[in-house]
C-alpha cells in the first residue's frame, strides 16, 4: 500500500461583497469544494456599516478603507489558524491597506478594472475623484499594491491594459481569467425553438438607470408602436410604474431557479449599460442561449461578439438601441443562430468551473515558486 499523501494546500480568499463580485464569490465556493488537495479559507468583508462603526468618521463613508480594515482582520484570523501558501484577494480594495500582508505570504490580486478606469465611469456609480494630492496618494498605494503582488488577474484584455499601461505593471505577471458562470446550470433544458406568440425581452440590472433600464423602456415604447407582440420583463429592485406588457421583478435572487427559468423563457438579453466593467448577466445569458443586445464599453466586447452572439451599441444612444432591438425582434432564425453561438461562446471562454481551475492552478504555482 503507498503511504503517498497529495500535497495540501492553505489558500485564504478575501472576496469583496459588493456589486457582481458576491455572485464570482459563490461561483468559486461551488466550484473550488470540489478540489480535493485544497483548504480554502474564507473572507468576505462586508459592504454594509451599522451600529457604532456608522459614526466614526471616513471608515462610515469610505469602502475602500472600511474594506482594507475588515480584510486585515480576517487575514490575520487565518494567519492565527494555519499556516498560509498563498493569499488570493478579489478585488484590490480589499488589498490596499496590507501591503505588509502582501510581503509576507505571497499574494494573487484579483481585479475587474483599475481605480482609473473606475474614476472615467465614475459618474454611472455616483463616484467622484478627491483631490489631486489624495489621488495621487491612492494612485501610489494601488502601484504598491501590485507590485507587492505575486501574480495579478484581471477579468479582461481591457483591465490587462490598463495595469501595463497606466500602472507600469510588466504584461508577463498578469493573467486574463474572466468569472464567467456555471455553463451547464444555465442551460436551457428544452432546446430552443421558433414559435408563436410574444417575443419577451429580458432585462437584469439591479440599478434600473446605471444598467440602461430606462433606456430600455423608452426604446420598448417605440418598438411597441410596431409590434403588439412584444413583451419586457425587467429584474431589478428599483420600482417602476405599470404598464401594458410589462413585468417587474424585485425580488428574484442570484443564480436562482426563478431567474434561470425565466431567462429560458425570454427570447432576447437586453442590458444597454451607462456604467459597467463586464456584467456576469451577459455569460448567464449566453449560456442560457440568448441572443444579446448592450453597449460597445468597457470590456463587454470581450463577451459579446458582435454580430455573432449579439449587437453592441452606443452607450445612451436610443435610436441605435431600437434598431439593433428590432433587428432581432423581426428575425427569429438569426435569435435562434446568435443564441446557439453564445453558448458555445460561453462555454468556450467563460465557464466557471472551466476558469476557476485556471485559476487555482496559478494560484497553486505562486505557492510552489514559493515552497521552492
Amino acid at each position: 500500500m503507498s503511504n503517498y499523501k497529495p500535497v495540501m494546500y492553505q489558500i485564504g480568499f478575501i472576496i469583496e461583497q459588493a456589486l457582481g463580485h458576491i455572485t464570482h464569490g459563490q461561483n468559486l465556493q461551488t466550484n473550488l469544494q470540489k478540489i480535493p488537495d485544497i483548504q480554502a479559507h474564507w473572507g468576505f468583508p462586508a459592504f454594509e456599516v451599522e451600529g457604532l462603526a456608522a459614526k466614526i468618521p471616513v471608515y462610515k463613508s469610505n469602502w475602500t478603507v472600511r474594506a482594507g480594515w475588515r480584510t486585515r482582520r480576517a487575514v490575520a484570523e487565518m494567519h492565527r489558524k494555519t499556516t498560509l501558501d498563498v493569499l488570493f484577494f478579489h478585488t484590490q480594495v480589499t488589498a490596499i491597506l496590507s501591503p505588509d500582508w502582501l510581503r509576507r505570504i505571497p499574494s494573487v490580486v484579483s481585479l475587474d478594472g483599475t481605480p482609473l478606469q473606475y474614476d472615467a465611469l465614475g459618474a454611472q456609480y455616483d463616484h467622484k475623484t478627491d483631490p489631486p494630492w489624495l489621488e495621487k496618494l491612492k494612485y501610489r498605494l494601488n502601484q504598491l499594491c501590485y507590485r507587492r503582488a505575486a501574480q495579478l488577474v484581471t477579468w479582461s484584455a481591457w483591465a490587462k491594459n490598463s495595469l501595463v499601461n497606466d500602472y507600469g505593471v510588466p504584461a508577463e505577471k498578469i493573467t486574463v481569467i474572466p468569472p464567467g458562470v456555471n455553463a451547464a446550470e444555465w442551460q436551457n433544458p428544452t432546446p430552443r425553438v421558433n414559435q408563436e406568440g410574444p417575443v419577451r425581452i429580458l432585462f437584469v440590472g439591479g440599478n434600473l438607470s446605471r444598467k440602461g433600464g430606462d433606456l430600455l423602456l423608452q426604446a420598448f415604447h417605440a418598438l411597441r408602436q410596431e409590434a403588439a407582440n412584444l413583451e419586457l420583463h425587467l429584474v431589478t429592485r428599483d420600482s417602476v410604474p405599470p404598464e401594458p406588457n410589462l413585468f417587474v421583478y424585485q425580488n428574484l435572487q442570484p443564480n436562482s431557479p426563478a431567474l434561470k427559468q425565466l431567462y429560458h423563457e425570454s427570447d432576447i438579453f437586453c442590458l444597454p449599460t451607462q456604467g459597467d466593467f463586464l456584467p456576469m448577466v451577459l455569460s448567464e445569458a449566453g449560456a442560457a442561449g440568448l441572443p444579446v443586445v448592450s453597449t460597445r464599453l468597457a470590456a463587454i466586447p470581450e463577451v459579446v461578439q458582435e454580430g455573432e452572439t449579439g449587437l453592441l451599441t452606443p452607450p445612451g444612444d436610443v435610436p441605435a438601441l431600437v434598431s439593433a432591438l428590432r433587428t432581432l425582434v423581426q428575425d427569429p432564425e438569426t435569435r435562434q443562430q446568435m443564441g446557439e453561438q453564445a453558448i458555445r461562446t460561453i462555454q468556450a471562454n467563460f465557464d466557471a468551473e472551466t476558469n476557476a481551475l485556471r485559476l487555482l492552478a496559478l494560484i497553486k504555482k505562486v505557492a510552489d515558486t514559493s515552497r521552492s
